[in-house]
């Protein structure tokens, strides 16, 4: 039963952490067609990639990086990469929430970017406000898919951490309430006076 339970989660915890994955491709396709865009337009001009090309990319890779060490924390529920994989969701999710703060709570946060000589970002923020509807609920979907990664996560740990203590002892985890009957040992003795008195020489 706890195998069957394990495969589940570990099942579950592999298609909640798809969600990063995809959401990395995607992301970088998009930055690979930006900078084929901007070959394309800014041929010997001699600029830089803009700087949310750089973002792109690197946000992507990143997330591929997560989504790796997911599928492979669910595979093998192995407690250390299982930690690991809380841990760098939770962060991540500290840094959506902190991102998501600035851009709602500060009128100019524009101004802390830098600036942006091919025009694309106006582009992308112009598209990103035409459908703002629908990024609203992929940015829902996403958070809420981190949010069960690092449920299920935390769920398989534990689940493996019972199993390691029962292969380390050889005996069950039981409840605090329902000890097992203590057995005796096979050859009881007694203490106290003799019943057969010495035979003396």
């Amino acid at each position: 039963m706890v195998r069957i339970l394990k495969n589940c989660l570990q099942i579950s915890l592999k298609l909640a952490n798809l969600t990063l994955g995809t959401v990395g491709i995607a992301m970088l396709m998009y930055g690979l067609w930006m900078i084929r865009v901007w070959q394309r337009d800014a041929a010997g001009s001699g600029y830089a990639f803009p700087w949310f090309v750089h973002a792109f990319l690197g946000i992507g890779i990143g997330l591929c990086a997560i989504t790796f060490l997911g599928h492979f924390a669910a595979h093998t529920a192995n407690p250390f990469c299982l930690t690991s994989y809380m841990l760098t969701i939770f962060l991540l999710l500290l840094a959506e929430t902190g991102l998501l703060a600035d851009v709602y709570l500060n009128s100019d946060w524009e101004k802390d970017l830098p600036e942006d000589p091919s025009g694309r970002f106006n582009d992308f923020k112009n598209f990103v406000k035409n459908n703002s509807e629908d990024f609203q609920w992929i940015t829902l979907f996403i958070v809420l898919a981190q949010g069960v990664s690092i449920l299920l996560a935390t769920v398989l740990r534990t689940l493996g951490r019972d199993r390691r203590y029962e292969r380390e002892n050889g005996e069950p985890r039981v409840p605090l309430l329902n000890q097992p009957d203590q057995t005796l040992p096979a050859y009881p003795y007694v203490l106290g006076e003799p019943r057969f008195p010495c035979k003396n020489v």
